[in-house]
């Protein structure tokens, strides 16, 4: 065995997945994934996307792991990918998790990219890019959503590092630039950071939506803050802080189900999970 593989921390999970529109509905086309990523069949729901469920067999995530993530969604197909529970990333001693996602939307048609939220560790250190490049009217619904820690466990802000940057791009141009880098040498809940809220989320809707009718629909947030901005050229940007894990839940279905009536007129499909 070389040294390069004895010396290899982690490990190299990637996935592939393409969907195509079929006549009236979206057929999954492509699905092929190296371990500890993995995907289940699509379920079987009266909605019109397919919904697909992308997993990690092992449960976590650990120092030094490499994740990539590759979704091809094609002209006019509409495809929703979620996650069955929340993401753990265990303390690194070395290398951090990494996770790269690559995400193209062909015109017209439609991902939703609603994955549960991810919860670092005491001393975990994870990087994560999501890239999204969209066709000619092409609409999307992104969820990127995080815990403090393990709140329960009253652990908090002690990750090592925790960075995500998220970037769209559509025909015209940049559409969003957005990413953040927090270490524990900073009180990030305070005023101007999570302002006490253990867990918070960024959602990005790309498409023809009003911005203000998305605010009015939000309005019952269950005791979650959610504070709405408009995106250049089309869709919104809406930022959330929860009090706890189902608090964020119910602030994610709420702007889920709303960005899917501006965007198309349909309601959210309500997933349940174990």
């Amino acid at each position: 065995m070389s040294g390069a593989a004895l010396s290899r921390v982690g490990r190299h999970g990637h996935l592939r997945l393409a969907f195509e529109r079929r006549g009236p509905g979206t057929v999954l086309t492509r699905s092929g994934f190296t371990l500890p990523l993995q995907v289940l069949a699509p379920v079987a729901l009266d909605d019109p996307a397919a919904i697909v469920s992308v997993l990690n067999p092992t449960g976590s995530l650990l120092g030094g792991d490499r994740l990539v993530v590759e979704v091809e969604v094609g002209r006019q197909a509409h495809a929703c990918l979620i996650t069955p529970s929340a993401t753990k990333v265990h303390r690194a001693e070395g290398e951090p998790a990494v996770q790269d996602v690559r995400l193209r939307v062909g015109a017209g048609a439609f991902l939703e990219w609603i994955p549960d939220h991810t919860i670092p560790f005491a001393g975990a250190d994870f990087r994560q890019s999501i890239e999204v490049q969209l066709g000619e009217g092409a609409a999307l619904v992104l969820v990127d959503a995080f815990s403090a820690g393990r709140v329960a466990r009253g652990e908090r802000w002690r990750f090592a590092r925790l960075e995500s940057a998220l970037r769209i791009r559509d025909t015209l141009g940049w559409v969003l630039i957005d990413r953040f880098v927090l270490s524990p040498e900073h009180a990030w809940d305070g005023l101007g950071g999570t302002e006490g809220a253990p867990y918070f989320a960024t959602i990005a809707i790309v498409g023809e939506l009003d911005p203000g009718d998305l605010s009015r629909r939000l309005s019952g947030s269950g005791g979650s803050s959610l504070a709405v901005g408009t995106l250049p050229g089309r869709g919104a940007l809406v930022r959330c802080l929860a009090p706890d894990a189902p608090a964020l839940g119910q602030a994610i279905q709420l702007t889920w189900d709303a960005a899917r009536q501006g965007l198309r007129g349909w309601p959210a499909p309500r997933l349940r999970k174990a």
